[in-house]
């Protein structure tokens, strides 16, 4: 593998049909994020987002960790530029760029997600881990707060006292206790990591794309507000869909007992 398009290799890019399997690539220093590697994923980022020949992403790293925070070498330049993980690909910040992507993204968890790459996993929207991973968010240990949403999603993901427990110790859990917990999708061997990921992206990339982009758009609207909100933003979508190219091939597909050509329209 290696970059594309003329990306930085901290990056690296492969092809799955119709999957994107995004890997950080710093493993001497276990793909530790520094601004090299926001500004590589910003691109690829930005490039998939329009890309109409990929239907889902799965985020992973190189060397079997899938990554260990920010770059303890690089926090001077964090002092100098304190949202130089905040720049931008399409509007937000990395991680809400990740939450809001129009496509599924997936994170693929071996080894370590610590700190800012336990952040990428919880704005990712599921996740497959492996049995032996140690995730956590250790910032405090450190003197910092989590600065990539970590705050807000765990508290999410988890509710307010398992969260509490681990924002405020800086302990960390394995992938099988992260399961349990909740903060995880799936949990698999070590060695079936990647492998597990790419097939749950290619079995929702067999659904209609439109579909897929509205029912994920509908999901996220019952984290932002009400119910009674989100529930008319679900009805809007569902009246979009029904109207589409793709439902009426869905339809036609079924009654005819064939596969489905979903185009996105």
């Amino acid at each position: 593998m290696s970059g594309q398009n003329g990306h930085d290799d901290v990056v690296l890019s492969e092809r799955r049909g119709a999957v994107a399997i995004l890997r950080i690539n710093r493993p001497e220093a276990r793909n530790a994020l520094n601004a090299a590697v926001f500004d590589a994923l910003n691109k690829h980022l930005a490039e998939l987002r329009t890309e109409d020949s990929v239907r889902a992403i799965v985020l992973a790293g190189a060397g079997g960790v899938f990554c260990a925070g920010a770059d303890i070498t690089a926090f001077d330049a964090l002092r100098a530029d304190p949202l130089i993980g905040q720049r931008r690909a399409s509007g937000g910040t990395l991680w809400a760029d990740l939450e809001n992507f129009p496509k599924p993204v997936i994170a693929a968890v071996e080894g370590l997600a610590l700190g800012g790459g336990l952040e990428l996993v919880l704005a990712c929207d599921t996740s497959i881990v492996g049995q032996g991973a140690r995730l956590g968010l250790p910032e405090v240990k450190l003197g910092v707060i989590p600065g990539g949403g970590g705050t807000q999603r765990l508290i999410r993901a988890l509710g307010k006292p398992r969260a509490m427990a681990l924002l405020l110790s800086g302990d960390l859990v394995t992938g099988t206790e992260a399961a349990t917990l909740g903060l995880v999708g799936k949990v698999v061997d070590d060695d079936e990591v990647v492998e597990q990921a790419i097939a749950l992206a290619q079995r929702i990339s067999a659904n209609s794309p439109l579909a897929v982009a509205l029912a994920k758009d509908a999901a996220l609207a019952a984290q932002t507000g009400s119910i009674a909100a989100g529930l008319e933003h679900e009805k809007r979508n569902f009246v979009y869909s029904l109207a589409s190219d793709d439902s009426h091939e869905g339809q036609a597909a079924f009654v005819a007992k064939r596969s489905p050509n979903f185009t996105g329209r």
